[in-house]
């Protein structure tokens, strides 16, 4: 079968391992550090890179958006920290969110959008998505803001928009939304960083901005993630939490409960080495989507998720297509037929067996039938992000739906994407899909 081609993969270069032996050499291996300072100040320089073209400014020289949370020219300050889940976790702390809380979050996503929530003793509020960037329909965010108000007469604490494999939701609408009901955005841009909104970096229009670079991100620091923050007041406050809410005193006083979640100077060093690649790896996702888009337009029965608009610019972090239910594909028999044993594609954590093949909620059989068709080749794919609100963890959380979330993760798979996956293996990818359709 030869190689198998992983879906999203970041090399280690010369540039972070010169990173890591000058850590090592100075002693610098600890959850701070050099390197963890100047990885923070270039992700500042990378998220402040472009001039915030968003913001429309009237006649009379005022901006008319986005409203009090982002203000043009605004100089983001970021803090490293040890994952992406524990930024949104020190976001909604920031946000004071706590006990009995409602947190509106998409549920399109992945479950470090929302378990942070269940941490504060908070509740989840699961919104769906809307059909042009699979991200938070505006029209059900208002719905559901509206609908939590009349019912517990409060509004909820945050809203947590998801840049589903990098596409760019639709900001303008959910800040302005955001603003009338006067509720902070912590933008989820963990799949997202490099994609941009009118030019804009994702992570800078919200209060907050999430960023990760877990080993299958658009760079990689092993394990770890960053918050972006609105000024250095606040990074000041996260970096307090972020280090075990340690008080100002010659010994160990602790006034407020604190989290080991500050970034290690080695893993630092090597996001420092990524740093260099980063425009590299973003040309090279989208030249993969550019040649996807224009391979599947030619295939009936499939279609490939891109930009839906001119003012969208998704970095391609996955690369997705979603398969007509009536286009046949081989070995739908066998679908379903076996109980998975362990993970597929050799994903962390799973030390759950599952007791049968099937759930309530699952993939078309033919989109099953790919993924494994696609599997005996030595290639990996996934289905689409199981929607939050048919996960079973979250079967009482209060949900507002529309059924695009579900309709997608039935007919969605997801496609090597990384820095890895040459031209020729893409070409490889689309003739096995093409050989495998009926």
């Amino acid at each position: 079968m030869g190689e198998r081609i992983l879906l999203c993969l970041n090399h280690m270069s010369g540039r972070e391992r010169d990173f890591v032996s000058k850590a090592f050499d100075g002693n610098w291996v600890v959850p701070m550090g050099p390197d963890v300072n100047a990885f923070e100040k270039d992700l500042e320089s990378f998220v402040g890179s472009e001039p915030n073209t968003a913001c429309v400014i009237d006649e009379s020289g005022d901006t008319r958006w986005p409203q009090s949370d982002w203000t043009c020219g605004r100089a983001k300050k970021v803090v490293a920290l040890s994952a992406g889940t524990a930024a949104v976790h020190l976001a909604l702390i920031a946000c004071g969110v706590g006990p009995g809380d409602e947190v509106i979050c998409q549920s399109f996503t992945f479950c470090a959008s929302c378990h942070p929530i269940t941490y504060l003793g908070a509740k989840p509020v699961l919104v769906d998505s809307e059909a042009e960037t699979w991200n938070m329909d505006p029209d059900l965010l208002e719905t559901a803001i509206k609908d939590r108000i009349a019912k517990t007469g409060k509004a909820p604490k945050a809203i947590i928009p998801v840049a589903l494999y990098g596409m760019p939701y639709k900001i303008d609408r959910i800040m302005e939304i955001a603003d009338r009901y006067g509720i902070p955005v912590i933008e989820d841009a963990a799949e997202g960083l490099g994609s941009r909104y009118r030019g804009q970096v994702l992570g800078t229009f919200g209060r907050y901005g999430v960023l990760s670079f877990n080993g299958n991100k658009m760079i990689t620091t092993s394990g770890g993630g960053a918050l972006i923050c609105p000024d250095a007041e606040a990074a000041k406050k996260v970096m307090f939490y972020a280090t075990q809410a340690r008080e100002s005193y010659p010994y160990y006083q602790h006034e407020e409960i604190g989290y080991n979640y500050r970034m290690s100077n080695i893993c630092a060093g090597i996001g420092r080495g990524q740093m260099t690649i980063l425009d590299e790896h973003i040309a090279h996702h989208q030249m993969l989507a550019d040649f996807y888009a224009q391979e599947f337009a030619k295939i009936d029965g499939i279609e490939f998720h891109g930009n839906p608009g001119p003012e969208f610019d998704s970095n391609f972090w996955l690369n997705t297509i979603v398969l007509d239910p009536s286009l046949k594909v081989a070995g739908e028999e066998n679908a379903y037929a076996e109980v998975v044993k362990g993970a597929v594609g050799g994903a962390a954590g799973v030390t759950h067996e599952a007791k049968s093949a099937h759930t309530d909620c699952e993939p078309n059989r033919n989109v099953e039938a790919m993924r494994m068709a696609l599997d005996r080749e030595g290639i990996e794919s996934r289905p689409l992000w199981k929607p939050m609100h048919r996960q079973p963890v979250y079967a009482g959380a209060a949900a507002y739906v529309n059924g695009v979330s579900e309709s997608l993760f039935a007919r969605g798979l997801c496609l090597p994407s990384g820095p890895y996956v040459s031209l020729d293996d893409a070409r490889r990818i689309v003739d096995v899909i093409r050989k495998n359709i009926k």
